[in-house]
């Protein structure tokens, strides 16, 4: 199997314009994210799903430095632009996170992945059951199970949100949740780049970490903020989509 990760990010967000290349210890979010992923030891390929507005140009400069493929799909089909960028690099088993995760642990990407080549689940996750912190979310599932879900669906909010229409029917998509181990379980920490504020948490975490430990994993981070509460006041009044 080709298992490959998928990255949607995009310049145009309405909350943090730019968010992909805010800097941190020397480097773009998005260099962050990918050099995570490449720790990964299940990971085949990485491939970028970015968008064909011209304001994501930046975004394919990267990618070519970084040496990860670049797809350009539509903007509102988000979902589309997933098969897309999947299919561009002939993956068979799909690993999608989001570019606003750029601290996510390459540990718990695996385990995730690892479970679900030991299950015979159309889908897999640690976002599904809120107990990791937000920034943690790992999908995986076989491309054919995010086509067949396309062909089922034109609501527009199954279209933005990938797999949406997976997780709100699981009569059709068999699936397996992950809840995280007591030491980390923290789903109302915000470690997901979505406002100026989160920009500011996770500069703050990258830049600790950096020097002696920069693929510093979940349980670093939560040591961390219970070791030093008030940088959790940081971010702690941003309201998360969906409400978390």
């Amino acid at each position: 199997m080709n298992i490959v990760a998928t990255i949607e990010a995009r310049m145009t967000s309405s909350r943090l314009p730019g968010k992909p290349l805010l800097p941190a210890a020397g480097m773009p979010m998005l260099e962050h994210l990918v050099r995570r992923l490449r720790a990964v030891p299940s990971i085949d390929a990485i491939v970028l799903a970015t968008t064909v507005n011209t304001a994501d140009a930046p975004l394919l400069e990267l990618a070519e430095r970084l040496g990860i493929v670049a797809f350009r799909g539509d903007e509102e089909d988000v979902m589309q632009r997933v098969i897309g960028a999947a299919t561009s690099v002939g993956a068979d088993v799909v690993v999608e996170i989001t570019g606003d995760c750029p601290i996510i642990d390459p540990e718990i990407v695996e385990q995730t992945i690892r479970m679900f080549n030991a299950h015979k689940a159309d889908y897999v996750s640690n976002a599904m059951v809120r107990s990791y912190p937000d920034g943690m979310d790992t999908q995986v599932f076989r491309l054919e199970t995010l086509k067949r879900s396309a062909e089922m669906t034109n609501e527009w909010l199954d279209r933005e949100h990938v797999t949406l229409h997976i997780r709100n029917h699981p009569e059709l998509f068999t699936q397996v949740h992950l809840v995280a181990p007591p030491e980390i379980h923290w789903p109302e920490l915000g470690l997901t780049l979505d406002e100026r504020s989160d920009y500011e948490l996770l500069k703050q975490i990258i830049e600790y970490f950096e020097i002696g430990n920069p693929l510093f994993s979940c349980l670093d981070v939560v040591r961390f903020l219970r070791q030093f509460p008030e940088f959790v006041e940081i971010n702690k009044h941003v309201v998360r989509k969906g409400g978390t």
